[in-house]
């Protein structure tokens, strides 16, 4: 076997225009590498607009986590200067209205639970502002400054406190939960006002702009399956006068009032009638009561983010256009959307000044793993501020990556990206990475490489990598979207099987060497590929369905899943016979590739139990595999060494079964002995 070092394949030589050598070697970024590039978020831009506060994360390997710090800078880009430095980090900025103060969420000293602390901009120590006996969320200023308003759960009723105190601790299943409910802090003297009380929980909400209304979306339960029960309301700021404006079965999120407070914007993923699983489309619904309208009847594209803009009747939104993510504004008259922001890349909202008609937002791309810059709401090109990731293009050697599209099996058009190898010569064939995406709800965008993914290793090592938006993808309408209503794998495996046959017949990729691998849904396409075709010598799935009966009844989430089969699993007359015609155990007994298994051991959203099926089919079967079980981690596996772990165990797992070749794994900094393949 031949065995490759990591990064060993690390420096390359690239060529400028007019074919002159670039003088500094770029490196491959390996996988310790792209955990430890920051990141950064939640740009917001001060109410002058002369400064934004934004976070920045740092891998942090001694405490096995990234931990996040406020920054500052000056909107030309200057005077970047740091503001917090609290050992567990701080999250959720926002500017006082006069600019003096910002307000944040932390866990600092003896605080059990995020609190709200303040942190004069003048300069001095931050001081905490709540004394919450639950964790604060979701902060934002009244217009005078004079108070900040705030979600937090209800503590546990301390009959409950005591019974657990003694280990008299059993509990009703999906009933041990607080609601959350909507309360006012005053900065002057601390003292805390609660607005909402009763048996529901407020979602979300949004003060008006004048400060005497709020939207809000209140549900049933705290619960993520209950959203389709949550509706949107409007009271007064004081917590009076409630009314309900919505009355249907689907999600509604992120109701905002217009800048008159005649009307109230949401966003929902159903169709003007009411039918749940589209697009995320806007609505407005006159704010004393009547009925929702559909702001962009013919808009094909996910709606991801929306606010009222500094104008009477203009609405700004963020938009999902299948492989980039770009900033619209729409008339409320007219309904015809206009972009603000266009490029192969993904801009990330963060937050708008409406006096100021500008948008602070994060921007990655292919070449870019992301910074903050500004927009103008009028269009133009976006002004960047920051320049923490702007060197990566510079270190690193990254791979060409495009978007192209080819013919699904039924003829229509599916686009996805492919990245290329670094050593990429035309007229060679080279072994293949398939990565489908999570959701299916969703799409891969111009992004840069993340460690999840990998895709700089991938490519160095000489892959192609292939991205499908399959059929259930946002971002290319609700047929597209849509097709998996009644059946999940309708189209959608045989979309990414027909890309790797475009790739094959462009003469680009050696069918012969090819690994599959996605996360969630793209886990779910693994075990379906796997059942499907044997072309692939190794695969990896993580967090991914097996049997979509029990899968219903162990998910924390199914209202996303009954519209793609119609019914219930247990009702009368269910439809169970497509349930387990989409379920990929059924046919586990086809499957030959050798395939891994990879799950956080908390996941609620695709239970450990899924894997755990797969696996011992596979097992008994004789096929190749491993089950890996990360502790403590939910869907997503956040701590640093699992993220690596993940990463090494498939560069293995794909070098061994496609290439012959050894891995040998990255080690975390620090470490003193590599862990053993």
């Amino acid at each position: 076997m031949t065995c490759i070092r990591s990064l060993l394949f690390g420096t390359v030589s690239l060529t400028l225009t007019g074919g002159a050598l670039l003088a500094q070697e770029r490196t491959t970024a390996g996988i310790v590498d792209l955990i430890n590039l920051p990141t950064v978020g939640s740009p917001e831009l001060s109410p002058d607009g002369s400064q934004i506060v934004f976070t920045r994360g740092e891998a942090d390997w001694a405490a096995n986590r990234t931990v996040t710090h406020l920054w500052r800078v000056d909107a030309d880009g200057s005077n970047l200067i740091q503001l917090t430095s609290g050992e567990l980090g701080e999250s959720s900025p926002a500017w006082s209205p006069d600019g003096t103060r910002i307000a944040f969420t932390a866990r600092r000293g003896e605080d059990d639970d995020a609190q709200i602390y303040l942190l004069d901009t003048r300069g001095g120590e931050a001081i905490r502002l709540t004394d919450h006996p639950t964790s604060v969320q979701s902060i934002s200023w009244t217009p005078d400054g004079e108070s900040l308003y705030f979600l937090a759960s209800d503590d546990k009723p301390e009959a409950l406190k005591k019974r657990e105190e003694l280990k008299d601790d059993v509990f009703a299943f999906d009933e041990n939960f607080q609601h959350t409910h909507l309360w006012r802090v005053s900065v002057d003297d601390r003292s805390t006002v609660r607005l909402t009380e009763g048996d529901y929980s407020i979602n979300g909400y949004n003060l008006s702009r004048d400060g005497t209304m709020i939207a809000f979306d209140r549900g049933p339960t705290p619960l993520f399956d209950d959203n389709d029960d949550g509706e949107v309301w409007v009271m007064s700021s004081e917590g009076t006068g409630a009314i309900r404006l919505t009355d249907n079965s689907v999600p509604e999120y992120g109701p905002e009032l217009s800048p008159d407070n005649r009307w109230v914007l949401y966003l929902a993923d159903s169709s003007l009638e009411g039918e749940f699983y589209y697009n995320d489309k806007v609505y407005v619904v006159p704010a004393s009561g009547g009925e929702p309208r559909l702001v962009m009847p013919d808009f094909g594209h996910e709606v991801s983010r929306a606010s009222w803009s500094g104008e009477d009747g203009q609405i700004l939104f963020q938009a999902n256009t299948g492989v980039r993510q770009e900033l619209f504004s729409v008339e409320l008259e007219s309904g015809l959307p206009v972009q603000i922001t266009l490029g192969d890349h993904s801009v990330s909202w963060g937050s708008y000044q409406p006096a100021l008609d500008r948008f602070a937002v994060t921007i990655t791309s292919p070449e870019e793993p992301g910074d903050v810059w500004l927009v103008s709401g009028d269009g133009g090109p976006p002004q960047r501020v920051t320049r923490i990731n702007a060197d990566a293009k510079e270190r690193y050697a990254l791979p060409r990556v495009e978007a192209i599209q080819w013919a699904g099996a039924d003829g229509v058009e599916v686009e996805g990206l492919l990245y290329y190898p670094l050593d990429y010569l035309e007229g060679e064939r080279y072994p293949l990475v398939v990565q489908t995406h999570g959701g299916p709800a969703s799409s891969d965008r111009f992004r840069f490489p993340s460690s999840h993914n990998y895709e700089t290793v991938l490519t160095g090592l000489g892959y192609f990598i292939l991205k499908p938006n399959y059929r259930g993808s946002t971002g290319y309408g609700d047929d597209f979207l849509r097709n998996m209503v009644g059946n999940y794998f309708d189209q959608a495996h045989l979309d990414v099987m027909a890309g790797v046959d475009h790739l094959v017949a462009q003469g680009l990729v050696d069918e012969t060497r090819m690994a599959k691998m996605g996360w969630s849904a793209g886990g779910h396409m693994t075990n379906k590929i796997i059942t499907h075709t044997d072309r692939f010598k190794a695969a990896s799935s993580g967090a991914g369905a097996a049997n979509w009966v029990s899968m219903y009844a162990q998910s924390d989430v199914r209202i996303y899943r009954t519209p793609w089969f119609g019914t219930t699993p247990w009702e009368e007359g269910a439809n169970i016979e497509q349930y387990w015609q989409d379920s990929p155990l059924r046919e586990a007994w086809k499957v030959s590739t050798p395939t891994l298994f990879l799950v956080g051991e908390e996941d609620a959203r695709v239970p450990m139990p899924q894997s755990v099926e797969m696996y011992r089919a596979l097992k008994h079967n004789g096929v190749p595999t491993h089950l890996y079980v990360a502790p403590r981690q939910g869907h997503g596996w956040q701590e640093l060494r699992h993220r690596l772990y993940k990463a090494n165990v498939e560069l293995d797992w794909f070098e061994r079964w496609v290439r012959d070749r050894t891995w040998m794994w990255e080690e975390a900094p620090g470490t003193e002995s590599r862990p053993v393949s």
